[in-house]
């Protein structure tokens, strides 16, 4: 009955080329200097700037909001600032969405 049936001759696999493992550990250091040169370093010094800024407001500094909107500081909280954007017009933001603190002035000339 084995004649119906051939053997089957298994062959083994070539081997498969085994690359030098430095070579993938360098390639993963660059590309971790990389991404720390190029996008995690220069997004945490703008945040350290950011924070700085907004710890720096006081009353009087005139200020521009992400929104676009200008206004001159009323009241300075731990997390809220309120805004003098027109007469008798007070309006409260939050500290983290202030953009730039304008020089002094700056609204009048508007």
């Amino acid at each position: 009955m084995s004649f119906f049936i051939p053997a089957a001759v298994a062959q083994e696999a070539a081997p498969s080329p085994q690359g030098n493992p430095l070579i993938t550990l360098l390639m993963f250091a660059g590309l971790f200097a990389f991404m720390w040169f190029f996008i995690i370093r220069p997004q945490r010094k703008r945040q350290k700037e950011h924070q700085e800024l907004v710890s720096s407001l006081k009353k009087g500094d005139e200020v521009v909001m992400t929104s676009g909107m200008l206004g001159r500081v009323e009241k300075v909280d731990d997390d809220y600032i309120v805004l003098e954007v027109a007469d008798n017009m007070s309006l409260k933001f939050q500290k983290v969405a202030v953009h730039a603190i304008l020089p002094k002035g700056t609204i009048k000339k508007i």
